[in-house]
């Protein structure tokens, strides 16, 4: 029996794939959370054979960093991002991660079945419709720092605020973004936004 966990905050959705996996003989739900805070604990009470992570999730953590905890602390649990986006960024971040495997929720339920079986078994699995995003990926321009300052702005904070939050001088968070404009080929601030979350770098 593969025990796994799933972690997907929205409630249909995780409540469909509970069901989904429950119809496996070999395959047993045994925790089902809705954030990456809620992965850890979950885990290390449950410990699963495989963890089924959402990436884009609420909390201080996404699905990406919960993989990287898991690996740390309960390297036996083998880890399996299910997203809706094919990011480039999220993809490199997961290969990064050193995740198991790759699914996006378009996938028919026989392709996250088999890819659940498969990583459980040792293998990696890479959404097929991925394969060519994995080998033309472009890398994040952005420093640690310029992500920061960018993912602020996004959110719609401006210079002075980023500023005291980061520790930083206001003089410092527009030359930061100027750059960034400059770095993604963008407009404006807006833009660069907007290209890097496509991309995943935010």
């Amino acid at each position: 029996m593969i025990r796994v966990l799933l972690a997907e905050d929205q409630h249909v959705i995780r409540g469909a794939l509970v069901a989904l996996l429950g119809l496996e003989e070999d395959i047993e739900v045994v925790a089902a959370v809705e954030s990456g805070d809620a992965v850890l604990a979950a885990a290390l009470a449950h410990r699963p054979d495989v963890a089924v992570l959402d990436i884009d999730m609420p909390g201080t953590i996404d699905g990406l960093e919960a993989a990287g905890e898991l690996r740390a602390k309960l390297p036996a649990c083998r880890t399996l991002m299910l997203t809706a986006y094919g990011k480039p960024g999220h993809l490199r971040r997961a290969l990064g991660a050193q995740v198991d495997g790759f699914v996006l929720k378009t996938a028919p339920p026989e392709e996250l079945t088999a890819a659940i079986r498969k990583v459980a078994g040792g293998q990696r699995v890479l959404d097929p419709s991925l394969a060519v995003t994995a080998w033309d990926l472009a890398d994040n321009p952005l420093t640690p720092r310029e992500a920061d300052v960018l993912r602020m702005a996004a959110g719609g904070a401006e210079a002075p605020e980023i500023a005291a939050q980061l520790y930083l001088s206001a003089g410092t968070v527009r030359n930061y973004l100027t750059t960034i404009v400059a770095k993604l080929n963008a407009r404006n601030r807006t833009d660069a936004a907007r290209i890097a979350r496509e991309s995943g770098w935010i």
